[in-house]
Order: structure tokens, then C-alpha cells, then sequence
């Protein structure tokens, strides 16, 4: 099973229903989610005033902003890339001039 993050509105409805007293798992059961994941989203995101969906939303954008990604497109893959494409200049031009 893969992760899904939370959406804004699944944050506000954590938000109303800690407000109404309701445990991380009757939230998380209605959510469809792990109590865990709940837990971890507490956790994560509940500052000097309490969890406040907005302030978790930004939170959690800024994580995924500066998680370190693997870069794909390097300096030798663009090296090659840059070849082909010569490559493919040179021939589309010698075409031209027959």
C-alpha cells in the first residue's frame, strides 16, 4: 500500500473534530487513515497554539520543498543527450543539402 499524504481538508477535520474531543483513533478510523499516520501528523505539526490545519498544511509543503530528491539529469547524461542531438542536426542538414 502506498503513502498518500493528507489534504487541506482532511487537516481542517482533524482540526474541528480534536476541537470536538474526538480520540486520534475515531479520527483516523473516519478518515480512512492509521492512527499512526494521525499521531505523526500531530507529531509533526502542532505548534505553541495547537494543531491548526493551515499552519500543518505549511508545514508539511515546506518538508516537501527541501526533502533532498535524487537528481536524474545529470552533467553526463546531458553530455550525451547534447551529442544526439548534434548528431541528429548534422544528418537533418546533410539531408537538406542533397
Amino acid at each position: 500500500m502506498s503513502y498518500k499524504h493528507l489534504c487541506p481538508e482532511e487537516r481542517h477535520y482533524i482540526v474541528i473534530e480534536l476541537k470536538n474531543g474526538t480520540s486520534q483513533n475515531k479520527i483516523a478510523e473516519s478518515l480512512g487513515r492509521s492512527q499512526s499516520s494521525i499521531s505523526r501528523e500531530l507529531g509533526r505539526n502542532t505548534g505553541q497554539r495547537g494543531y491548526r490545519n493551515k499552519q500543518a498544511e505549511g508545514f508539511a509543503q515546506e518538508r516537501h520543498k527541501n526533502k533532498p530528491k535524487e537528481v536524474k539529469l545529470t552533467d553526463e547524461i546531458k553530455c550525451i543527450i547534447n551529442a544526439h542531438i548534434e548528431d541528429d542536426w548534422r544528418n537533418l542538414s546533410r539531408l537538406q543539402d542533397d
